[in-house]
C-alpha cells in the first residue's frame, strides 16, 4: 500500500477500511448498539500500533516529522504494560536513574519489545542527563 497523506485524513471519515482496533475489530463495529450487547469490550476501544503508524506517515507527509516520530514511538508502546511504561517514565525523570538503568532499560524496550525508536530516545537521555549531571549515582 502506498503511504498515507493529507488526502487520507481523517482517516475515520476517509479510510475507515484501514482501521482496525488491536483485537482485529473494523472500526465500523464499534457503535454504541454493539457496546450495550457486550459485543465489544474495553480492549476494542483501543487504537492499534497500525493506525497510529498510518497516523505518521499522514505526519511525515506534511513534513510533520517530529509528529510522525511521536507516532512511531506511541505505535511501539502499544504491547508494552501501562504499569512498565509508568515505571519508565519514572526512571527517565532528572535524578532517579543511573547511567546503567537506563541502559538496561534501552536494550529491554529493543530486545523485549521491539522498541527501537523507544530505546533510542532512552539512550538519549541517558548521554543528555549524563552531560548535564542529572544522572542517580550509583549507591544513593
Amino acid at each position: 500500500m502506498a503511504s498515507l497523506t493529507k488526502a487520507d485524513y481523517p482517516l475515520g471519515q476517509k479510510r475507515s477500511e484501514l482501521i482496525y482496533t488491536p483485537t482485529q475489530k473494523k472500526l465500523e463495529d464499534l457503535t454504541l448498539e454493539a457496546a450495550i450487547n457486550g459485543g465489544i469490550t474495553s480492549k476494542d476501544m483501543r487504537i492499534s500500533p497500525e493506525t497510529l503508524t498510518m497516523h505518521a506517515e499522514i505526519a511525515e507527509s506534511l513534513h510533520r516529522d517530529q509528529l510522525g516520530q511521536n507516532f512511531r514511538r506511541a505505535a511501539e508502546l502499544i504491547n508494552i504494560s501501562d504499569q512498565r511504561i509508568l515505571e519508565i517514565y519514572n526512571a527517565l525523570r532528572p535524578n532517579r536513574s543511573t547511567k546503567e538503568e537506563l541502559l538496561q532499560i534501552a536494550d529491554e524496550l529493543e530486545n523485549e519489545y521491539q522498541a527501537a525508536e523507544n530505546a533510542k530516545l532512552v539512550l538519549e537521555a541517558a548521554e543528555v542527563y549524563e552531560r548535564r549531571g542529572i544522572l542517580r549515582q550509583a549507591g544513593e
